[in-house]
C-alpha cells in the first residue's frame, strides 16, 4: 500500500475554498446560512488544528497522566453537551450524566483494550484516544437524544403517568413505556447505519485507515470493532441516562413533581 499524501497549509487553504463556495451559494440563494457556515468553518478549523497539536504533544510525551487528562476533558465536554440538550432546568443532572458516559465508555473500552487489541501499554495514545473519541461522541449523541425524548414524554403524558401512580404503579412502571421508546428512538440512527454500512456509506474509521495506507481488510476489521462498540456503548449510556433523568421527576413519596 502507498503511504498517505500529507496535507500542508496550502492544501488546507484550498480546502477552505470549498466552504467559500458553500457560503457563496447560500448568499446566491438567499438562504441566510452565511453566518452559521462561517462560524462553523472557523470553529472546526481552530478546534481540529488545536487538537492536532495537542495530540502530537501527548503522543510525544506518551505518559498515562496526559492520556487520561485528555480523556477526562473529552468526557466532561460530552457530559455538558448532553446535559444541555436534555434539559438545563433539571438540577443536579450533570454529574450523573458524566458518570453515565464514564461508565458506559469505560466498560466498552476496557473490554476492547484488555481482550481484543491488547497493546503493550493500556494507555497507548495511538489506540485509546481515537477509540474514546469515536465511542464517546456517539454515546453523547445517543444519551442526549434519549434523555430529551424521555423528558418530553414525561411532560406530554403527565396525566397518564399520574393515573398509573394512583393505581399503585411505581414511578419506574409508570414511565417504562416512555423510557423504552426514548431508548429505541436514540438507537435508530446507529441501527440504520449498521444496515447500510459498506453498501451505502464507508465510515470514517475505514476510509481514514485506507487513505493512511492500511490494508483494506484490516481497516474493515477495525471498523467492525468500532461499530459494535458504538452500539453497545450507546445502549448502556442511554439506559443509565434515562434511569437518571426520570428519577429527577419524582420525590421520595413517589409523586410526580413536574412543574409544567
Amino acid at each position: 500500500m502507498n503511504t498517505a499524501i500529507e496535507l500542508d497549509s496550502v492544501d488546507l487553504a484550498l480546502a477552505l475554498g470549498i466552504m467559500g463556495m458553500t457560503i457563496a451559494l447560500s448568499l446566491w440563494q438567499k438562504l441566510g446560512l452565511e453566518k452559521q457556515l462561517a462560524w462553523g468553518t472557523g470553529r472546526s478549523l481552530l478546534q481540529l488544528l488545536v487538537v492536532g497539536y495537542v495530540l502530537d504533544l501527548v503522543f510525544a510525551i506518551n505518559n498515562w497522566l496526559a492520556v487520561v487528562g485528555i480523556i477526562i476533558v473529552m468526557l466532561s465536554i460530552a457530559a455538558i453537551v448532553a446535559r444541555n440538550r436534555i434539559d438545563r432546568k433539571i438540577k443536579g443532572i450533570l454529574p450523573l450524566v458524566w458518570l453515565s458516559l464514564l461508565s458506559s465508555t469505560t466498560l466498552t473500552l476496557g473490554y476492547i483494550i484488555v481482550f481484543i487489541i491488547q497493546p503493550l501499554r493500556w494507555y497507548e495514545p495511538q489506540y485509546l484516544i481515537p477509540l474514546t473519541g469515536m465511542i464517546l461522541g456517539n454515546a453523547m449523541n445517543g444519551a442526549a437524544l434519549a434523555g430529551d425524548r424521555l423528558v418530553k414524554g414525561i411532560k406530554q403524558h403527565r396525566l397518564e403517568i399520574e393515573t398509573h401512580l394512583s393505581l399503585g404503579a411505581t414511578p419506574k412502571e409508570a414511565i417504562f413505556s416512555h423510557q423504552k421508546e426514548a431508548i429505541r428512538t436514540s438507537l435508530i440512527p446507529t441501527l440504520n447505519n449498521m444496515m447500510v454500512v459498506g453498501l451505502v456509506t464507508l465510515p470514517g474509521m475505514l476510509t481514514g485507515q485506507v487513505i493512511a495506507g492500511s490494508n483494506p481488510l484490516n481497516a474493515a476489521s477495525y471498523q467492525i470493532l468500532i461499530l459494535f462498540a458504538i452500539v453497545g456503548t450507546n445502549l448502556i449510556a442511554t439506559l443509565l441516562v434515562t434511569e437518571t433523568v426520570y428519577r429527577r421527576f419524582f420525590n421520595q413519596e413517589m409523586q410526580l413533581t413536574i412543574n409544567s
